[in-house]
Formats: structure tokens, sequence, C-alpha cells
């Protein structure tokens, strides 16, 4: 059997794979734009990369697939990708052979037009399927991220794809792109790798009774996506910068040189624990705390046209978030505030603040529900708002609140903003704060959290 590392992205919620596929030589399929972690693991096990495979232009990361080839990797790719770089175009059914196994392109269309999935074959044994988005753990990837249009249409022909891939032996080891927690998966996910036989028995897409049923269950489930992915495929097409194994390092701006940039349209991001941000920040910075979603959240809300500024404290990781700007396309990395926010009120300059409220102290408080704080805004997914949430809440996806006018309707008047933990929260709060909402606060905890403290709160009264 060959050899195959999954190498997970929990914060996009994606896998690459390296195989071995012949004595010191290695395929990476699907490669995120830091080839690092594939180059230090082939070399852990003495293997060379000797190719990257795509199996679809990708909406929801930087390619890799160029970093690669400039390092030697021979770059395989769907002829219908497009891309304007150097690269072999592979084809439905076209073999390779890779110096000891072979691999097999077979066209699954659906997720994207182009879309192929890699069957790997020791002789004329499958001993692996690389499926990209064409078949996932318990389900098919989204359908309507290269076209919304022709949703329909995409989702017809992933049905096909799908059905066509559980032809495959029951016992045959499928690796996904896609898993639990990637926007590309139509909803929650479990697994990142399974099996054919696993998805023939369980998975609940393909146990529809024929492709309309299949198409309708898909489709309910889409739920918003980030709005970097919109423009991430162009980028993929014409292919990223590349670094190669360097990466850029953060200049140290001033405080003044700060105030500048953003009087020029930069977008301060604020990386600290959002218990930093609440007691001080820089007035109309955005708050992202670092963490695996920072991407996610960096890609859905700050313009990527426009230089960013990040705020930090001395003990956090610059490569971390140099990084995670990277994965997602953004390369205008303008500098830190040297020094950190005692360096700005050092200079003299104002700073913000936004409350964290305790559950407890939220249903305590004088004032009635929430404390007299106004209206209790809830900034997590529809998913997670059908799942239940605060009676009387206003509900306004976090994603929903970035751009001219996204904030209609909530600025100007008092809020506490709630998500499920806080750090979402604070993101949204400290957007409503930059659009003129006073007097905004954030719960520390989420709706389960509010009903417990206003339950133990009845019981005390």
């Amino acid at each position: 059997m060959a050899r195959v590392w999954p190498v997970a992205d929990a914060g996009l919620g994606n896998s690459t794979y390296v195989a071995e596929v012949a004595g010191g030589l290695a395929l990476v399929v699907d490669p995120g734009r830091d080839p690092r972690p594939y180059l230090d693991l082939a070399a852990a096990h003495r293997l060379r990369i000797a190719f990257a495979a795509e199996t679809h232009v990708h909406a929801d990361f930087v390619s890799g697939g160029r970093e690669l080839a400039g390092l030697g990797a021979r770059l395989l790719a769907p002829a219908g990708s497009g891309l304007a770089f150097g690269h072999e175009k592979i084809r439905d059914t076209q073999e390779l052979d890779l110096g000891g196994l072979t691999l097999r392109a077979l066209a699954t269309p659906g997720h994207t037009p182009e879309h192929l999935s890699y069957l790997l074959l020791d002789g004329t044994e499958p001993v692996a399927v690389f499926t990209g988005g064409a078949l996932i753990a318990g389900g098919v990837a989204r359908t309507d991220l290269a076209d919304p249009a022709s949703a329909g249409p995409a989702t017809w022909a992933a049905y096909r794809s799908a059905r066509a891939l559980l032809a495959l032996p029951d016992a045959l080891a499928v690796y996904p792109t896609h898993g639990p927690g990637s926007f590309c998966s139509p909803g929650p996910g479990g697994e990142r790798t399974t099996t054919i036989g696993r998805e023939k028995a369980a998975n609940p897409l393909l146990a529809a009774a024929d492709e309309d049923a299949f198409t309708a269950a898909l489709l309910a489930g889409f739920g918003s996506y980030p709005a970097y992915f919109d423009w991430m495929p162009a980028i993929n097409r014409r292919g990223a910068p590349r670094y190669g194994t360097a990466r850029p390092v953060l200049a140290g701006l001033t405080a003044a040189h700060v105030a500048e940039l953003a009087a020029a349209g930069a977008t301060i991001v604020d990386a600290r624990p959002i218990e930093a941000f609440a007691a001080a920040h820089v007035p109309g910075s955005l708050s992202n705390a670092l963490r695996p979603a920072f991407a996610t959240w960096l890609g859905w809300l700050a313009d990527p046209r426009r230089p960013l500024v990040v705020v930090m404290d001395a003990g956090q990781d610059r490569g971390e978030l140099v990084e995670a700007c990277l994965k997602i396309g953004y390369d205008n990395l303008a500098g830190e505030l040297d020094g950190g926010i005692a360096a700005w009120r050092a200079a003299g300059r104002a700073t913000a603040s936004i409350p964290l409220v305790e559950a407890s102290e939220a249903a305590a408080s004088e004032g009635g529900w929430g404390g007299g704080r106004g209206q209790v805004i809830d900034v997590r997914q529809d998913s997670e708002w059908a799942a239940g949430h605060i009676a009387g809440a206003a509900h306004r996806e976090l994603g929903a609140l970035a751009g001219p006018g996204a904030t209609a309707g909530l600025a100007g008047a008092p809020a506490i903003v709630m998500c499920e933990h806080g750090e979402r929260g604070m993101t949204g709060a400290s957007l409503l704060a930059a659009a003129g909402t006073a007097g905004v606060s954030v719960l520390r905890g989420g709706p389960a959290d509010w009903a417990k403290a206003a339950s133990e709160s009845l019981e005390h009264q």
C-alpha cells in the first residue's frame, strides 16, 4: 500500500496529502501556499517532492502548486483550469507514470467545471483516490462557488461524479481536500478521510433516491461563504507571487506612521486577544484575534486592496499571522505598530474601549433583559442561530457587517454583541463601533451562557 500523509489546515478546514509514489519520490495533492510543511515531511521520510497535483482551481486558499513547481516539482493541473503559468494539462483518463505508482485522472465536475480526481494505482490495483471536493466524508463539496447561476447543472454533474467514484472498490481509501470547517463543504462535516465503502453505506447525500432529490438536498444546505472566495480563483489562475521557503517580516511602524496609513485608507487589524482589545485599542481598528479562524475572518471582512497594519502583543507569533494572511492572498502587509498599544498611548494618541460583559452581569443588572445595554445582536452563522438563540435578539451574520451600509439599522444605538465565545462578537462590535455605534459591548460566551445566567438570576430573586 502507498504511504499517504495528510497535512491539515484546521483553520480553513482543508487537507493536503503527501504520498510516496516511488523509491525516494513523493506526490503532493492540493498544496497550500507555504511549501515548508510538505518539504519538512518529505525530508523526514527521505523523500523528494517530484510531483504536485491540483484537483481544481481553489476558491478558499492560495494554491501552492506554483511554489512547489518553482522548487523542482512537476505541476499537474486539470486542462480546463486556465492557469497562466507553467504546468502540465491533465485530462480525463490520462495516466502518468510516477516512477513506481501510476496516477490516473478521473473527470469529476461539479464542485468546479474542470475538477479532476486522481486515482493512484500500484500496477492495476487502486491504492488511493484523491477526490478534492467531488466526494468528501458525508457529502460532496458545494457547487455554487464557480458560478452561482449555474449551481443547478453543476449539482447534477456533482451527482454523476460522486456516483462514478462509488464504483471504485469499497476498501479504497478516499482523501478529500475539503473537510470539517471548510466553507466549501455545505455542512459541518465529520471525518477528514473516508473509504468508498463507508460513503456507500453512510453518505446521506448519496442515499438520495435520484438526481433531483440529491440536488434539492445539496442546495438546501448552502450557507454564506467568505467574501474572498469571489476573487481567489483569479489569483490562483494568474499565479500568486512566489516566496519559496522564505516569508516576509512585518516592518515596525511608529504611531505617527500608522496614523498616516489609516488616514490614507489602510486597515488596522488588531490580532490581540479580545480582553486586550476590550481594554484599549486604536479607534476604528478591526478586532480579529489571532487563532485558527483568523484567515477566514480577515478574508471576509478586510478589503484586500488596502494595506494592512497589524497590532499585536509581544508574545504573539508574527510568523503565524503572516502565513495566515498569505494563504488567502493578503500580501499587502504594511507592517505592525512597533511597541503595540503602549507605544500608541505613549505617543499621546487616543484609544477606545469596548466592555466585555459576563453573562451573569448582564442577567443581574438593573434595566431588565440585557442589563439596559440596548439591543442584543447575535452575529453567528444562520445555522447556529437556527439551532438556538436568545428570544428577542437581532440576528446579523458577522460576514454581513462589513462594507458600506452593512450596519444599517444597527449602528447608532447601544448594543451588546454576542456569538458563541466572544471572538466573533468582538469583531462585530469593532465594526459597529467604527460605523458610529455608541455604547457597544460584547457578551463573553454564547446563548447557553446567557440562558444559564438568566435562569440562575431568576432563582435568586
